[in-house]
């Protein structure tokens, strides 16, 4: 899954404007939640009998590097 703009107001929240956490672990949940995202979306599709849109998995993404 693509960031999307909500991911990356989070992203910046959490990275800025909030009292900031590592780095490596607001990137490591991003990667997280978009994963975890892209499994409920193929579910999704799956429960219904459709065929999901060909998307690139997360793992085969560019891993997002500060």
């Amino acid at each position: 899954m693509h960031l999307s703009l909500a991911e990356i107001r989070r992203l910046t929240n959490r990275l800025i404007h909030r009292r900031p956490a590592p780095v490596e672990y607001v990137l490591h949940w991003s990667h997280w939640r978009r994963k975890r995202q892209y499994q409920a979306r193929l579910s999704h599709y799956k429960r219904r009998g459709h065929t999901p849109p060909e998307t690139v998995h997360p793992s085969q993404q560019t891993p997002l590097q500060y």
